[in-house]
């Protein structure tokens, strides 16, 4: 098991959120309190960057949910960057990949 880490940061289009290590039930929580300190304006971009997740289970998804919620309650935008091609293959096999943005690289959305 790999501990989770989650850096922040501000870009040019809104706040960053960088997700290392695994995403599962006993820290998904973590995730969930992280979204509660970020300030989200109308038209921003929430930005996930899974480029250091190992693992995520349904408890990490549905942190992600609750972060694609909370963009929406701020009418803002979410997008996932750098997902893993196993964690795309599981956003895919449950339709997430329809409700995310996925980006290959992070560049790319800021």
């Amino acid at each position: 098991m790999s501990l989770l880490k989650i850096t922040t940061r501000a870009t040019a289009t809104g706040p960053m959120l960088s997700i290392t290590g695994d995403l599962e039930y006993d820290n998904a929580s973590s995730l969930r309190e992280a979204l509660t300190t970020l300030s989200l304006e109308p038209g921003q971009r929430l930005i996930l960057d899974l480029a250091g997740l190992q693992y995520c289970d349904s408890s990490g998804i549905t942190a992600m949910i609750i972060a694609h919620h909370h963009a929406r309650a701020a009418q803002a935008d979410i997008a996932l960057t750098a997902v893993p091609a196993h964690i795309a293959r599981i956003l895919r096999i449950v339709g997430l990949d329809q409700v995310f943005t996925l980006q290959a690289d992070g560049d790319e959305l800021v």
